[in-house]
């Protein structure tokens, strides 16, 4: 049982309809305090309305802790910045699953454990046939990552940690076969099976960009950039993907079923096709001549046009993953030479004239990650429709976490948000002949 970290931080009082009600405020080990209105409704018959739940914690979790005004991230009280350039992807996957930095027999077994469980039973392959060649990525991923529990029966059952064990590795060591599996079926060239001799970021890169006529050779400048994006990505607290799969979990559902449902959630525009808008922004500027232009617009409120991977909803000074990844971009573009790339040129120019301009920095509309990754994944030589797949793959073990946190929590519930009925009142039937 994990240990919970709230501690009573004084109380709260609200007056409605001339009763006062006595409520519990908590504090956590940072972050700002709450208030526990879980008796308000049995109390008081009135509920809180609080639209995309911002102003509403959850749950209690130990994972991640975010401070957008200071630009602050940490997984388990490490900051996002020392563990992109000290770690490793795998080794931040061991951090966010068990709370703490692996020993080296730790991780030795944890790595031997992921690298064995990269291989998919071969039916899976039949799936990708049954799709369309031109289905995106991510449509595949929900399919075929909720399939996986028709496969993998024996480490379904929740209440079973040995299980839940099981199911937590096989999907982090799955989510990067089926990824590149869904890229080659995408480019019509045949999959690549994991080599067990290769790190977790090097096999994946293997699976997508190696051909059987070839042996492929990793390169460890862009295998570095590659790993830094799954770093940068592998959680970020309650959003919206994480939150759809503590809901599913919520009801007991499967682990392969629940990241299905957090891949869904993914995909939409507004939450892990950022980086893809960002590239898109860059498309459609197209020459360096023309973005002091496109900047020109975008100050200019009546043309309506957005700065795309600039400025962060939560973050409101610099996102601090952007640093790591601007590092990683420029190396990639040092390493393949494509500092002349037009589509890489605007994003120079683009990226020099933020960090100078007053407007933006009045505005605090700095490079975001996904500013920095959009361009770091055109230069692998991914396209634009795997880039939230990528994000997929790297969240995947937030999500585990996060849901293996909550079957954990003594507190948990099934999740049931309540609503402000805006509806007609009460009706009685009218037969269908007497209606007018």
């Amino acid at each position: 049982m994990r240990k919970s970290e709230i501690r009573p931080a004084g109380n709260a009082t609200l007056n409605y309809q001339g009763t006062d009600y006595d409520l519990p405020v908590f504090a956590g080990t940072q972050g700002p305090n709450v208030v526990d209105i879980r008796k308000l409704y049995a109390e008081a018959d009135i509920f809180t309305y609080d639209p995309g739940f911002t102003s509403t914690a959850s749950t209690e979790s130990n994972i991640t802790f975010i401070d957008g005004d200071k630009g602050v991230l940490q997984y388990r009280g490490y900051s996002i910045a020392d563990l992109a350039e000290h770690s490793s992807f795998l080794e931040t996957c061991y951090l966010l699953l068990y709370g703490e930095l692996p020993s080296k027999e730790q991780f030795k077994q944890f790595d031997y454990s992921i690298t064995h469980h990269t291989m998919v039973h071969e039916q899976l392959a039949t799936f990708f046939r049954g799709y369309r060649r031109d289905a995106h990525p991510m449509a595949i991923l929900c399919g075929v990552v909720g399939a996986l529990a028709a496969f993998y029966h024996d480490s379904t059952d929740i209440t079973d940690p040995v299980q839940r064990e099981i199911a937590s590795h096989r999907l982090i060591a799955k989510l990067p076969t089926l990824a590149a599996m869904a890229y080659k079926y995408h480019v019509g060239q045949p999959f690549v099976y994991p080599l067990n001799k290769l790190s977790y970021t090097d096999n994946f890169l293997r699976m997508c960009f190696g051909v059987p006529a070839e042996e492929y050779v990793p390169n460890p400048v862009l295998s570095k950039a590659l790993d830094t994006i799954f770093i940068l990505h592998a959680d970020h607290e309650q959003n919206a993907s994480t939150s759809t799969v503590r809901l599913a979990g919520s009801s007991g559902a499967n682990p392969f079923a629940c990241i299905a449902a957090g891949i869904a959630c993914l995909w939409g525009p507004a939450h892990g096709g950022a980086n893809e808008a960002a590239l898109k922004m860059l498309m459609e500027i197209g020459t360096v001549d023309k973005v002091a232009d496109y900047v020109k617009k975008v100050k200019d409120k009546s043309e309506g046009i957005r700065l795309m991977g600039f400025g962060h909803r939560v973050y409101k000074n610099y996102d601090p993953r952007a640093k790591a990844m601007q590092v990683q971009a420029h190396a990639v573009l040092d390493e393949l030479g494509l500092h002349d790339d037009p589509l890489l040129k605007v994003a120079i120019e683009l990226e020099r004239i933020a960090l100078q301009d007053e407007y933006f920095i009045e505005k605090k509309l700095y490079p975001n990650i996904d500013f920095y990754s959009g361009i770091t994944l055109k230069a692998l030589g991914f396209p634009t429709s795997m880039f939230t797949a990528l994000f997929a793959l790297a969240r995947t073990v937030g999500w585990i976490a996060q849901w293996k946190e909550m079957l954990e929590d003594p507190h948990q519930k099934i999740g049931r948000p309540r609503q402000i009925y805006t509806g007609p009142t009460e009706r009685a039937y009218v037969p269908m002949n007497a209606r007018k």
